[in-house]
């Protein structure tokens, strides 16, 4: 199998989109389809043997079918992603300086368009004003609605040709015709140019909704300037390597990561971390691609090729997040396909029956019946709910927080029970020796010595913190057997005779009786050839942003609190207590994690869910066994991030609280709309039914509501800000 991706410029009804999609997954070539609304990309993955091009002239059938001035192309290898609406030259550029035939079309159909409308506009002001006085009313009328809803008749007189009768293009032909045909001409001419007015204001707040969000993720360095001897060549981030060295000017995105090697300078780091003040790095620190460099110029030696970095998985994140469906959009999705042929039949049943059954005036039900149709539109949901979970992913990718779907923003909305790890999640995981003391049998020079010889394998942190305590070399020659004992410790042979270096577990179960430590820290015991020489206590800081870290939990509707970690219980005892976690279990091994989650699973409530966060490669499997798991996933590891369905690109565990926040206010908006929809619809369609209510109430309760709900979902956007205020 392969896969294509096919670039649709100016697709901005999410309805269509969906729709698009459905039709595309039916083609017998294709194995699957997905379409990417923030960045308007049809991923299509299809058969081995097909032939492309004629795949993308069946997929282009389907698009036009639903959305006629939509270009449909195919995306070239290394071309950047689609940025947004049709609105001005810039939009369809597909590289700089080129231009296809199609994109200009579509230039041109836009600005039709719009001039369409406005003389439409002009043609119903003089039909009203003066179209009793030169010629007969009808003629202005009809010219004004031809001008108006010439997209609307067109396509709804294609579906019905391809017997696809249930959309809104149907909906609004027959009501307006309808009217025409009782002599309503002022009301059809209205309901055609308020859907349209509608529709135009609705693209625009969509168009605005995918721009904040493709600013927020807009990461991705255009250009990487790699040195060349004593100068520097342009160069696309993709053709770097690792070793490259490349100039950051100030202004400049960072393409990739690296680490810096010459100068100094203040760093933007707010796109991925949601930090707002600069960070100051300097020769030896790290960058990661999309920081920006805001002071002096610097040179970076590359560490990760552009798609092993990190703005390529946050891109890819971000991109994929809109596949992943929560269960309000999937029910509104399947609610839609049954809601319109259901309200065409009634309003055929309002039209028809009752003038039969009491032989009252057909042209009055067939009013109430066209007025049913006209409300009965269900644009308000199926447009403004994908769009606020649309917008309550971009919210958190603002804050620096990366959700994968929409579905875990319902996850976290409805978390009650949240696991923690300690080490880089609660506690800074930054280990520093406090305390060194050796037995009666040895003395610290030769305690330190073997520990760094234990150690010299490892890239723990403790291990490293060890290793900084001891100045001499170590012949690796002179190693052999190193092993790494989860949870425990590490071994070694160094001359054939074995050093062990971990907690007290590991001693005894090798027969040596370790010292008894009562102070708060990680306690490193050493022994050499069965002989203990002592201990070396390390201790970890506790992160400032997890105090007060579990109080602001319980107010956004956390329950219960749990710390595991494989830590010592004195130092797990001391963090449960700085933190007042409800819950805590210690010295636990890997597959001890899983198991007492697997516990902890089994005991949550109905309906509610249990998250995990953590940070290690070895909190993966218990990522990936939770309904929502967090990483911390700026130094997080690779396996953490994969497994995940949160990543929290600063390690601050304060913007678990945050992610939760958003999620319950995405959550609210959502409810609102779907509230405000369907509730003024009932009613309006009710007092329709009963000839109480007209055509102008029947297009506030069909465009006004769908672009007062999708002006509510921008509220989303600034969800995160209010939240700080």
């Amino acid at each position: 199998m392969k896969m294509i991706k096919i670039i649709l410029e100016g697709l901005n009804c999410s309805n269509c989109a969906g729709k698009i999609e459905d039709h595309t997954n039916k083609l017998p070539e294709v194995e699957s389809a997905r379409i990417n609304f923030v960045n308007s990309t049809l991923e299509v993955v299809h058969k081995e043997s097909v032939d492309v091009e004629g795949l993308i002239e069946k997929v282009e059938k389907l698009v036009k079918r639903f959305e006629p001035d939509v270009v449909v192309r195919l995306k070239k290898d290394g071309e950047a992603d689609y940025q947004g609406e049709i609105s001005s030259c810039e939009a369809c550029e597909i590289n700089p300086g080129e231009k296809t035939g199609e994109a200009k079309k579509s230039l041109v159909k836009y600005f039709m368009t719009r001039y369409r409308l406005l003389a439409g506009i002009a043609f119903y002001a003089f039909a009203v004003a003066y179209g009793d006085k030169f010629l007969d009313p009808l003629f202005w009328f009809l010219i004004a609605y031809g001008l108006i809803g010439y997209d609307v008749v067109k396509t709804a007189v294609k579906n019905i040709l391809r017997g696809e009768v249930f959309d809104e293009n149907f909906l609004m032909f027959i009501a307006t015709v309808g009217a025409f045909f009782l002599g309503e001409y002022i009301e059809a001419v209205a309901v055609m140019l308020f859907y349209e007015v509608g529709e135009v204001f609705q693209s625009y707040a969509v168009d605005n909704s995918r721009k904040s969000i493709k600013d927020l993720v807009d990461l991705k360095a255009a250009y990487a300037n790699r040195v060349d001897g004593k100068s520097f060549v342009r160069v696309s981030p993709e053709s770097l390597e690792p070793g490259d060295r490349i100039l950051v000017k100030p202004g400049e995105k960072v393409p990739v990561d690296g680490k810096i090697i010459k100068g100094m300078s203040l760093l933007d780091t707010s796109a991925l971390t949601g930090e707002s003040i600069p960070r100051e790095l300097t020769i030896g620190e790290d960058v990661l691609g999309g920081f920006i460099n805001t002071s002096s110029t610097l040179e970076v030696e590359v560490s990760n090729r552009y798609q092993d970095s990190t703005v390529a998985k946050v891109l890819n994140l971000i991109e994929n997040a809109s596949s992943k469906k929560s269960n309000t959009e999937k029910f509104i999705t399947k609610f839609a396909r049954y809601y319109t042929p259901a309200v065409v039949f009634m309003a055929l049943a309002i039209s028809v029956i009752p003038p039969l059954l009491t032989g009252d005036d057909f042209g009055n039900w067939l009013q109430r019946g066209l007025i049913f149709l006209v409300i009965s539109c269900p644009c308000a949901l199926v447009i403004s709910i994908p769009l606020g979970y649309f917008g309550g992913i971009g919210a958190a990718s603002k804050e620096g927080i990366l959700i994968k779907g929409s579905q875990y923003l319902e996850a976290l909305k409805n978390m009650d029970t949240l696991v923690m790890d300690k080490t880089g999640t609660l506690t800074k995981g930054v280990f520093e020796v406090v305390e060194m003391e050796s037995s009666e049998s040895s003395d610290v020079t030769e305690l330190v010595r073997f520990a760094a010889i234990a150690e010299e394998m490892s890239n723990h942190p403790i291990a490293l913190s060890v290793r900084d305590k001891f100045t001499g070399d170590i012949d690796i020659d002179r190693l052999t057997e190193y092993t790494e004992i989860g949870g425990k410790g590490v071994s070694v042979l160094y001359d054939g005779r074995p050093v062990i270096a971990g907690n007290s577990r590991l001693m005894r179960e090798n027969g040596i009786e370790p010292a008894a430590i009562e102070e708060i820290g990680t306690v490193v015991h050493v022994a050499f050839d069965g002989r203990y020489l002592g201990y070396i206590l390390i201790a970890d800081e506790i992160k400032e942003t997890s105090l007060g870290l579990v109080e602001k939990l319980k107010e956004v509707g956390i329950k219960r609190t749990v710390m595991l970690t494989g830590d010592h219980e004195n130092i797990a005892l001391h963090v449960r207590n700085r933190l007042n976690i409800d819950e805590y279990r210690s010295e636990l091994l890997p597959q001890e994690k899983v198991e007492i989650f697997e516990e902890l699973k089994k005991s949550k409530r109905d309906r509610k869910t249990i998250g995990f966060v953590g940070d290690g490669i070895n909190d993966a499997p218990v990522l990936a066994l939770s309904d929502i798991g967090i990483s911390m996933g700026s130094v997080g590891s690779d396996a953490a991030v994969e497994a995940s369905d949160v990543v929290i690109m600063k390690d601050d565990p304060a913007k678990i609280v945050e992610v939760i926040r958003i999620a319950k206010y995405t959550h609210k908006i959502v409810l609102q709309n779907i509230v405000f929809a369907l509730g003024v619809k009932a009613l309006v369609m009710g007092l329709g039914a009963l000839g109480m209510a007209n055509m102008w109430a029947a297009v506030f309760a069909d465009v006004g509501v769908a672009l007062i709900a999708v002006l509510n979902v921008s509220r989303i956007f600034y969800a995160g800000k209010r939240n700080k205020s």
